[in-house]
């Protein structure tokens, strides 16, 4: 379980490193210049990322009283 732990650092360093590399207007994807999308996109898969982390823990499998 603890190394599934880490994929949550993805998101962090995409959405705090990644800006340096792709911070530009154009491509306009879905009317948004490209740094937007970036942020938006990394935001719907960070929950993906967490869903999975959540599904994987095993404390999460027990039963509930």
């Amino acid at each position: 379980m603890r190394s599934i732990r880490w994929l949550a650092v993805v998101p962090f360093l995409a959405l705090i490193v990644g800006p340096f590399f792709v911070n530009r207007a154009t491509p306009l994807i879905f009317g948004l210049p490209f740094l937007l999308a970036w942020i938006v996109a990394w935001i719907l898969i960070t929950s993906l990322i967490m869903a999975v982390i959540y599904a994987a823990d095993p404390a999460n499998r027990e039963s509930e009283p």
